[in-house]
């Protein structure tokens, strides 16, 4: 199942790269029968590929043939990268979430691959491991952290 969600993705990702205006309108029905699958297949890729701290942001119209607009946001902006710090990570935050994040920012071009390694690797349980009980709250504070070194 998760094969049909990367072609999904993919060929959203692709829609996105060849309109000209960041942003596209598809419609959920349609694009079910083209990948002959459930629409609740493209909820669940659009609710996890698609979010705001990847880079994106959803907008659903239901009725009269409704569509779903994603819009591709400008995630190199510093007033943006400040609002997700603030939103998107808050007091505490998962590992899976963090790497996640990073990876979003390795994708947009914002950081490169080997300071992603090295924050994911200052953020992984093992380097945290000495505080577990208050780990996703350390992990948010040293995420912020370097995400601000990178936006001063």
């Amino acid at each position: 199942m998760s094969r049909l969600s990367d072609i999904i993705e993919e060929f959203i990702k692709r829609l996105l790269e060849e309109t000209e205006n960041e942003a596209i309108e598809i419609q959920r029905n349609e694009l079910a029968q083209y990948f002959n699958c459930a629409p609740s297949q493209i909820n669940y890729v659009l609710a996890t590929r698609f979010t705001q701290d990847k880079g994106y942001y959803i907008e659903s119209k239901r009725g009269g043939g409704g569509y779903i607009k994603i819009v591709r946001l400008n995630i190199n902006n510093d007033s943006y990268i400040r609002d997700l710090i603030v939103n998107t990570i808050g007091d505490s935050i998962t590992k899976m979430r963090a790497y996640s994040l990073i990876d979003t920012f390795v994708e947009k071009g914002f950081i490169t691959k080997r300071e992603a390694d090295l924050m994911k690797s200052a953020l992984s349980d093992r380097a945290l491991g000495i505080v577990p009980k208050f780990k996703n709250e350390l992990r948010a504070s040293i995420l912020k952290d370097m995400l601000l070194m990178l936006v001063e």
